[in-house]
């Protein structure tokens, strides 16, 4: 009878500690959503423009474009250069993901993966009384991936000024200590302090007013435009707004945190026709990025916008609760490129 009332006992608090383990996994049921990018309908195609040959555009866009080298011809290779036209164009290459759910991923179906392990979570803080806390926050993970789309749809076959890669998923921030701590951050962006000040903050009104007139201004790398301060480069937002501004402000630390990283690099300019370049200081003007989940916007100028540019009028009515809470964004990138024959 002993026996059989200890066994009981011990099967009880198996049981229940095996209760208190999976209580996280039960508790967490907040679904993730999303949809996968129709290469037709969802991606706005009329970002590709304007396409140049040396300075002058052949093929004119509604959007703003950076300088472009002024010769029409190039020459790269060693030891015998070979002789090239210099074109420029923007071409969609990264997709990446903000959500506050942990392991979701938007622009793969909205699927969510359960690695097995409770972290990585985000939220959002309204303002509080406690403290002197007169503003929303919010935490936010992050997904990279790389998808050369023009190379996987085969526009033009040979054309060695396409990235020729193929789809991954490169970065995810839920395993990485840098994006949960910002004190852990500055390891990688040690000049934040630098910019932590009114000044330098208030400075960034200028960078607004002209990333969404035209184009950011790459001089003032510590600021995302309208949107926010580009440091720390995690996903803590000290001024969350409203979702879309949040969301986008994170997807743009999001790059200039890998070009600090060494995994993105310089794409545009002179130095780029012939091949790419370490850029630690990312070049704002170098991005564009168009919104694809919770609905892709493929029209009108700001449909791809740039870095920092406003989001209070272009991107009204795009995110909404339950179903439009996790976000997607497809990266255009200005390429600058020697076009040779293979």
């Amino acid at each position: 009878m002993k026996r059989a009332s200890r066994f009981i006992a011990v099967l009880l608090a198996v049981l229940a500690l095996a209760g208190v383990a999976a209580a996280p996994a039960r508790a967490d049921t907040v679904s993730c959503h999303g949809k996968f990018i129709n290469p037709i309908t969802d991606v706005c195609w009329s970002c590709l423009f304007p396409l140049s040959i040396g300075g002058l555009s052949i093929w004119k866009g509604s959007r703003p474009d950076p300088k472009n080298p002024s010769f029409p011809l190039c020459a790269c290779g060693s030891p015998i250069p070979r002789i090239g036209i210099s074109v420029g164009f923007w071409e969609p290459v990264r997709l990446v993901d903000v959500t506050n759910k942990s392991w979701c991923f938007p622009n793969l179906g909205g699927i969510r993966l359960n690695p097995g392990f409770d972290i990585g979570h985000g939220h959002v803080q309204g303002r509080s009384q406690i403290g002197g806390k007169t503003q929303n926050s919010s935490q936010w993970q992050s997904h990279y991936y790389v998808y050369p789309l023009l190379y996987w749809m085969e526009i033009l076959t040979d054309f060695l000024c396409f990235e020729q890669t193929t789809f991954d998923v490169a970065y995810v921030t839920e395993i990485d200590p840098l994006w949960q701590d910002s004190s852990l951050t500055s390891i990688i962006n040690p000049e934040v302090a630098l910019f932590a000040n009114p000044i330098a903050t208030a400075a960034c009104a200028a960078d607004c007013v002209a990333a969404t007139a035209k184009l950011p201004i790459d001089q003032m790398f510590w600021c995302a435009g309208c949107n926010g301060g580009m440091y720390p480069l995690n996903g803590h937002v000290s001024a969350h707004v409203t979702p879309i501004q949040a969301s986008r402000l994170v997807a743009e630390r999001m790059l200039y945190k890998m070009h600090r990283e060494a995994l993105a690099w310089g794409t545009m300019g002179s130095k780029a026709l012939c091949h790419k370049y370490l850029m630690p200081v990312m070049r704002k003007q170098q991005y564009r990025l168009q919104m694809t989940n919770p609905i892709s916007t493929v029209k009108g100028r700001y449909a791809c916008a740039p870095v920092g540019a406003t989001t209070i009028i272009p991107q009204t009515g795009k995110g909404y609760p339950v179903k439009g809470e996790d976000f997607g964004y497809l990266v255009w990138r200005k390429r600058n490129c020697c076009m040779r024959a293979p």
